[in-house]
């Protein structure tokens, strides 16, 4: 009878108790918590580069036909911030990468056109189905490179045409990559702002790009983080700031000669020490606004009073023509004047 009797080793086993099953229980390891990984992706947030975009997408498909007339629509999906790196990856090759320079800006920004984009944009020009070609990780040809330079210089030209109502801005083609290795803009954990596009080529869709370093706009950010982009200009307000500007008074300066001397020099000075200026009458001096130099200037006089005529502007500031004589109280060096804003 006693062998018709579990033991308490074979009750434990069956319940699932005992020593040696606790002992058995593997416990989970703790992995660490990637924190660049939280906030990853963050939509909107830069309403005045949305409404830039909204306003250059419908600029863009009426140039954009022109070179492929089956595109119908063009459209600004969404504009979110993220981390460079999260954003590459996301890309499939082939892929154009444009690095474009946006001066005044330091930082360049990047246009990528899927290879979707690409394929169906060739093969309707040349008669084919809106249906992208077989990709199998191949590299673009001659002849898909020249499509795609194309289809760049047309979104570029738009784009900073659309900017000028904005911010005077020069955008300069740097160079087309299809290695994304070659096309860092920033480092791969930075932040940078996307704005993802769609064309529609007779019913396909594929998507482009435009990727810019978040700090890129930091100098305008009144303007890019605000909804009041292309607010309508309060022409009653305009006019009196304009007339407040032309009555505003400005310090005008000439400077006729600049010279160096030592500290030993400057101490051995005495009354009725002269100093040999070098100056001709066909000589260009520089004409300060304040303390900015505006003007090419030569000297003369006028009546009884020293003059300066301008004849050219510093740094290529305006159109270069010559002005009327800024007239000068005195004969000292450096004589003052006063001015109004306007052309000189």
């Amino acid at each position: 009878m006693a062998d018709e009797f579990l033991s308490q080793e074979e009750i434990d086993a069956l319940l699932g108790g005992g020593e040696s099953t606790k002992e058995e229980e593997k416990k989970d390891e703790i992995a660490p918590f990637d924190f660049s990984q939280v906030e990853h992706l963050k939509k909107g947030g830069v309403p005045g580069l949305e409404l830039l975009f909204e306003r250059w997408v419908k600029v863009y498909r009426e140039e954009i036909r022109r070179l492929v007339p089956q595109v119908g629509m063009i459209t600004k999906e969404s504009v979110y911030i993220t981390r460079f790196n999260n954003f590459m990856i996301k890309i499939p090759m082939p892929a154009s990468y444009s690095i474009v320079s946006m001066k005044p800006f330091k930082d360049n920004f990047l246009f990528i056109l899927d290879s979707r984009l690409v394929f169906v944009v060739i093969s309707v020009m040349f008669g084919g189905p809106a249906q992208p070609f077989k990709i199998e990780g191949r590299e673009f040809t001659k002849l898909e490179t020249r499509i795609i330079d194309d289809l760049v210089r047309v979104t570029l030209t738009t784009f900073e045409k659309v900017w000028q109502d904005v911010y005077p801005v020069q955008l300069e083609l740097r160079s087309i990559e299809l290695n994304p290795a070659l096309a860092r803009i920033v480092s791969g954990n930075e932040k940078v702002i996307v704005v993802e596009s769609t064309m529609d080529i007779d019913g396909y869709e594929a998507p482009f790009f435009f990727c810019f370093p978040q700090g890129m706009f930091m100098p305008i950010k009144e303007l890019i983080f605000s909804e009041s982009l292309f607010a309508e200009k309060d022409p009653v307000w305009e006019n009196h700031l304009r007339k407040k500007l032309l009555k505003t008074e400005v310090r005008l300066s000439l400077e006729v000669a600049r010279k160096q001397f030592t500290l030993r020099e400057i101490l051995e000075w005495k009354l009725g020490d002269s100093f040999v200026l070098d100056v001709s009458k066909g000589d260009l001096l520089k004409l300060y606004v304040e303390e900015s130099p505006k003007f090419y200037a030569k000297l003369g006089k006028v009546r009884d009073k020293y003059a300066a005529k301008v004849v050219d502007f510093i740094n290529g500031e305006g159109d270069g023509r010559g002005g009327k004589a800024a007239e000068s109280g005195g004969e000292e060096p450096r004589g003052t004047g006063k001015g109004v804003g306007g052309s000189s």
